[in-house]
């Protein structure tokens, strides 16, 4: 199976902006769906967007219009561009990845959106 690290979290302000990465290794073939998820304190874990291998998105709608996802296949990378950021989207967000059908996650990113 592939194993997933992301980057990019941190701290920034209500309206401000930050980019999120994921790095597929490992075993890589047979990954289908890209994405991520996110997890605020005392909540569960929700979808953000995902992007099928085609380039099919999806997006949540607390984030549409704000959040970009992109893929880069021949570097196994997944992105999140947020846009307008807010203070509901404080949360760990999570790469996760489809391979032959099954789900894995990476460990995780904080992001944290101040007033």
């Amino acid at each position: 199976q592939a194993q997933l690290v992301e980057s990019g979290g941190g701290l920034v302000q209500a309206g401000g902006s930050l980019r999120l990465s994921c790095v597929a290794s490992g075993s890589i073939i047979g990954i289908n769906t890209m994405g991520w998820f996110r997890q605020a304190p005392g909540r569960q874990r929700e979808l953000v967007a995902t992007i099928h291998s085609g380039g099919t998105t999806n997006y949540a709608d607390s984030v549409k219009g704000r959040f970009t996802i992109s893929r880069d296949n021949s570097k196994n990378t997944v992105s999140l561009q947020m846009n307008s950021l807010n203070l509901e989207d404080t949360g760990v967000y999570f790469c996760y990845i489809i391979q032959f059908g099954r789900s894995y996650w990476g460990q995780g990113t904080q992001v944290t959106v101040s007033s």
